[in-house]
């Protein structure tokens, strides 16, 4: 992998490259990959981290949408189905089934309301009763019928839900629940699509805080955000995968489009046991009164729990308000009434912009969450196509990226050598998938590496089969875990920062681990960290020490983090 300053150096000398992405979310990341895989000379550049933006603020789910039926969006199930399975056995380190349970109040609600939603009749949401959500759960499970990895819906009355779960709103009539799928590390499988990447081809680079300028003729100016080095590039293609700032960023390229009309949405992170514990492992996914889907679900020892949906013009504004809050805090008092959840249990929030078609749909929930590609073609301003990722979905970020692939490599005059279908991502290499199969793989990086069996689990846990290679760079220097953290050690951060592109010290809190996510950051491990990562970094005292205050003022004021 080439260093930071290798990559610029490059691009000064030789600033021709086949392919400009702009924008490292999922979609641009997915992209890039598909690029690196057939042999494309290949840039992504982000003005922030890879899955900063849109990307990071997700639910964590990897699902078919079943709600989606309601808006006859077929295609979009069938393809999203199709690709939470493929994640399922690419990335089973990062990607784990999820049963889901829904609370029913009612039986007949929504009878006539969604079928006129269905045929575009009716566009204000409406609460959807038992026998509406039966029928689409026998759809669901008829579109995946042909490649079934999960069970099939089940359905309980009042007594038996109850009786499992106690807690419940005795006002319940019913219950049901499937199964979808969920992902702990978002930002990380990120991160592991980049580092495959760069793996698989030499022309294929990465850099995150470096920003879009503008664009004149056929050159596109690029800024450094470290430093304010402006760099120029002439590709013959620039992909848009800047999510909700793909208006701005063609903006910045001369090109005025109306392409985007996100919505944002929060979500908590709350640190309740009675709360985890009555989850019992499930996903909790209903309607709220005002028609808005909820969900929250365990995320490893905390309760994730969101989200919203409401419009927004400019996603640097975006910002989780009390209002949210307290909408997110009600809704999971709808479900477990008897239990206790207030403000003083969450320990983090984060909100994301959906980069969601513009639209003139009364409500948000009517927007597409399908994917498309609009073209604007070369003009007066630029001299190359620009390709801008409209929409889409985490699940579906792998067809996405192979359907604007087979675009670009059509327009470049080149044929697909590989696909992605199978292709697994980072630790999901080679993965262990039976008890035995752990069992030896766990036993044998033991042996390779002479560290305890206790921290090769724990790194196999976070990492997947690249456990190995961290184990190994752990192994290779004196190391001891944290003093505020012990769950992780100095070179394993070390490993994070030198080997995984971090650059600030809110990287690796926020993006790397889940450090921050799941409120672990103190002013004690962040005093301990920040030495760490500059010591990689080559940061000064004072540079250390203005990291420390950053990191610190963007938990407290981002992710209402206690400091």
């Amino acid at each position: 992998m080439s260093t930071r300053q290798e990559v610029l150096a490059k691009l000064r000398s030789n600033p021709n490259i086949s392919v400009l992405i702009v924008g490292a979310g999922i979609n641009g990341i997915g992209v890039f990959r598909e690029m690196a895989l057939n042999g494309v000379d290949v840039l992504l550049v982000d003005r922030g981290d890879f899955c900063g933006g849109a990307s990071a603020g997700s639910s964590h789910m990897v699902h078919g949408g079943l709600r989606y039926l309601e808006n006859a969006e077929f295609r979009l199930v069938r393809e999203a189905l199709t690709e939470r399975n493929r994640l399922l056995i690419n990335a089973p380190h990062y990607v784990k089934p999820l049963p889901t349970t829904i609370p029913i109040f009612k039986w007949f609600s929504g009878i006539f309301n969604a079928p006129l939603k269905f045929f575009g009749l009716r566009d204000k949401p409406g609460e959807r009763g038992a026998i509406i959500i039966k029928l689409g759960l026998m759809m669901y499970d008829f579109f995946a019928r042909s490649y079934r990895t999960m069970p099939t819906h089940t359905f309980r009355l009042s007594a038996p839900s109850l009786l499992q779960r106690p807690q419940l709103n005795r006002d319940v009539i019913a219950t049901a629940t499937y199964y979808d799928a969920w992902m702990p590390y978002p930002e990380r499988i990120c991160m592991e699509l980049v580092t495959d990447a760069e793996a698989l081809s030499p022309e294929a680079r990465a850099l995150n805080y470096v920003s879009l300028q503008g664009g004149e003729g056929d050159t596109v100016t690029l800024r450094d955000e470290l430093t304010g080095d402006t760099y120029q590039v002439k590709p013959k293609i620039v992909v848009n995968a800047a999510g909700p700032w793909i208006d701005f960023a063609n903006h910045s390229l001369g090109k005025q489009t109306h392409f985007i009309g996100g919505t944002k949405g929060a979500h908590l992170v709350i640190d309740h046991p009675e709360l985890h514990a009555a989850t019992q492992g499930h996903e909790l996914f209903f309607e709220n009164k005002d028609g808005r889907i909820c969900l929250f679900f365990p995320l490893m020892d905390k309760v994730l729990a969101g989200t919203t949906d409401i419009h927004i013009d400019d996603p640097d504004a975006a910002a989780v308000t009390d209002e949210e809050v307290d909408y997110i805090l009600g809704m999971i008092n709808l479900v477990f009434p008897t239990i206790k959840v207030d403000r003083s249990h969450v320990v983090f929030w984060f909100t994301g912009v959906r980069p969601l078609p513009a639209s003139d749909a009364a409500t948000a929930g009517q927007i597409s969450r399908d994917h498309t590609i609009r073209i604007t073609e070369p003009d007066d301003s630029v001299a190359f196509p620009v390709y801008s990722l409209v929409g889409g979905k985490w699940t579906s970020f792998r067809a996405f990226g192979e359907q604007t692939a087979d675009k670009l490599l059509a327009l470049l005059g080149k044929s697909r050598r590989a696909g992605t279908e199978t292709m697994p991502i980072g630790g999901g290499k080679e993965y262990p998938h039976s008890d035995a199969g752990k069992k030896q793989w766990l036993a044998v990086t033991q042996q390779q590496t002479n560290i305890s069996d206790e921290r090769i689990a724990v790194l196999f846990a976070r990492y997947g089969t690249r456990a190995a290679e961290i184990a190994a760079f752990c192994a290779a220097g004196e190391d001891e875990p944290l003093h505020h953290q012990p769950d992780y050690t100095r070179r394993e951060i070390r490993f994070l920062v030198e080997c995984e592109k971090v650059v600030h010290l809110d990287d690796l809190l926020l993006r790397r681990s889940l450090l921050a996510m799941l409120g672990q950051v103190t002013s004690d491990l962040l005093a301990e960290l920040a030495p760490i990562v500059g010591e990689s970094l080559g940061w000064s005292e004072a540079d250390t020490r203005e990291e420390a205050k950053r990191a610190a003022e963007m938990l407290r004021t981002r992710h209402g983090a206690s400091l």
